[in-house]
């Protein structure tokens, strides 16, 4: 995911929960503090102990708390504490993170129909904040608002709207069909128990309820996109209170309870959120225990990051994790000369990928890439296309001005798209502008915030059309760690949308969106493994996008919090739903 979540028929699993083992001193518990990666092997500062306040920090304020019209990996991973989906991800170190366990439902979903039907019944005894009861027609609406109501909600991705059997198009959304039964490919046949209905084969749909578009919304409660500010919580946690853009403090929900809850753990007595600090200062707050999380999970800035990687005692308290993301420059192929192929390549050829990596931070940031699955996706495959040589430090530009000429585009100017709060994203795109300089191309920034840069900017075609937008800097997670759930929504051309689009190339192919449909529909797992990477191959044919590197984030891990574990399941960050404060 752009923001992240974030494979067959997977087995239910058990609700002892991996968290529970490393609490109990098990084999997946890496201890204390003080070593550097140990959050990437078990978890850290492992306890039960209840009590405090765990004080998370933000550069800038997320698009929205609503767990029906986000994306961003960081929401997907804390709205679990206030918003139960059907399924989530077992707390656990790097690829363990990736175990999914049933989360709202009682087990996993009971597949039919050669995987086109997909039923799961709920936990009984579920509530909300307020003691009411929850029921399947709460998912089905949860889902109903989150895919047929782009006008209104458009930041989440629409698989639901892809997938499933929606009255022949004719379904407008729950707010301009008022009164009306809803979606008849989602059945509710008692409170407990929801059937979704698909077009076709679905064979990683597990996966796909653990978005928290499933987690229930009561209508009579739903306030569109207000509901934002007081979202009803059915987690460990409530909203207390909201300043927009400032601050947001969730207490204990007090209708939660542990026996319909395995996998959650009430320890803090209130979780405080800081929005729009700096950078910088959440790194010092980290250090001093001010902070505990960073909910970003980008890692610390590049002066921090030369601190850390000097002080023995400091790097003692990293942790530099893979997250199944890659670091890419979307090339617009809808914009002029990059709807020409040979200006596409032209372009692969020609951005400094070494120079990039060293304004990301070097390779502790990640290595240089050149596929667009990344190394911990199952399905990736070593391979280049367009290698790049060097004499020393200097990248040779033949292959780069061989292509540019066969485009014809001469001298010309683009846009180059940034997040403004994201100084290394900045540091990356005035590489890139250097590098294009050599072969012709004269290109400016225009910088925006990471709350609005989907929704207003880079994920909106119309304003690149209009802007000269070429190129998008972008960096990309995984929806779940699957092939497929990395590259959906990033190259499948029904997955472009009007606003908070996440295609950014507006790549359309044919043969891309046909393998993509054909490979989830495969129940054999290896069979759509060797799908993933075929598609990989023919996007970098199509020269849809430049992989810049494999990125990896370097966290500092507050010796003040427990519970700490890095996940793949959340692009590398620490997992958020049981994190307490040290006694």
């Amino acid at each position: 995911m752009r923001r992240s979540v974030p494979v067959a028929a997977v087995a239910a699993i058990t609700s002892a929960g991996l968290l529970l083992a490393g609490c109990s001193g098990g084999k997946d518990s890496a201890g204390g503090s003080g070593e550097a990666n140990a959050a990437t092997k078990g978890v850290v500062n492992a306890s039960n102990a209840k009590g405090g306040t765990v004080t998370y920090a933000l550069s800038d304020a997320p698009e929205s708390f609503d767990p029906g019209n986000t994306y961003y990996a960081f929401i997907y991973n804390f709205s679990r504490l206030y918003a139960r989906p059907l399924t989530t991800f077992k707390p656990g170190p790097g690829a363990k993170g990736n175990e999914l366990a049933p989360d709202l439902a009682e087990s996993m979903g009971k597949s039919s129909d050669g995987g086109k039907t997909w039923t799961y019944k709920l936990r009984k005894g579920v509530k909300y904040e307020d003691g009411t009861e929850v029921t399947s027609q709460d998912v089905k609406y949860a889902v109903e608002r989150s895919n047929f109501a782009r006008d209104t909600l458009s930041l989440g991705p629409n698989y639901f709207q892809q997938f499933l059997k929606d009255n022949d198009g004719g379904y407008k959304g729950p707010y301009k069909d008022k009164g009306k039964a809803g979606l008849k490919s989602i059945e509710t046949p008692d409170p407990q128990t929801v059937v979704f209905h698909l077009k076709k084969p679905f064979a990683e749909f597990d996966y796909l309820v653990s978005a928290p578009q499933t987690a229930p919304v009561p209508q009579a409660k739903d306030k569109g996109a207000d509901y934002t500010k007081a979202v009803l919580s059915t987690g460990s946690y409530k909203f207390q209170s909201y300043d927009e853009g400032k601050q947001l403090t969730l207490v204990r929900n007090p209708q939660w309870s542990a026996k319909t809850d395995p996998l959650r753990k009430q320890l803090p007595d209130k979780i405080v959120l800081n929005l729009k600090v700096a950078q910088s200062t959440i790194d010092k707050d980290l250090q001093s225990g001010n902070t505990m999380v960073d909910l970003a999970g980008r890692g610390v800035d590049g002066q921090t990051q030369a601190q850390l990687t000097t002080d023995p005692k400091e790097k003692a308290n990293t942790d530099n994790a893979l997250g199944q993301r890659l670091v890419y420059t979307a090339i617009n192929t809808k914009v002029k000369p990059f709807d020409k192929l040979e200006c596409r390549k032209a372009v692969e050829y020609a951005i400094d990928k070494k120079a990039v990596q060293t304004s990301l931070g070097g390779p502790i940031r990640g290595d240089v890439a050149s596929t667009v699955l990344p190394t911990d996706i199952d399905g990736y495959q070593k391979y280049d296309l367009y290698p790049q040589k060097y004499t020393g430090d200097k990248l040779d530009l033949a292959d780069a001005k061989k292509h540019w000429a066969a485009c014809g585009a001469g001298n010309t100017t683009t846009t180059i798209l940034a997040r403004n709060d994201r100084q290394d994203e900045v540091d990356a795109a005035t590489s890139i502008i250097e590098s294009l300089k050599k072969i012709g191309v004269t290109a400016k920034i225009q910088s925006y915030p990471t709350s609005k840069y989907f929704s207003d900017y880079a994920g909106v075609p119309k304003f690149n059309k209009k802007n000269n937008v070429g190129l998008i800097m972008m960096q990309w997670g995984s929806d779940f760690p699957t092939g497929y759930g990395y590259l959906q929504q990033i190259l499948n051309g029904k997955a472009i949308s009007q606003s908070g689009n996440t295609n950014l190339s507006e790549l359309d192919d044919p043969a891309i969106n046909k393998l993509l449909d054909s490979a989830i529909a495969n129940p054999d797992k290896a069979a759509r493994e060797k799908a993933y990477a075929e598609i990989d191959k023919k996007t970098m044919e199509q020269a849809a996008l430049v992989p810049l590197t494999y990125f990896k984030v370097l966290m500092y891990r507050s010796p003040k919090a427990t519970n700490l574990v890095s996940t793949s399941a959340f692009s590398g960050q620490y997992d958020y739903l049981n994190i307490g404060v040290k006694k």
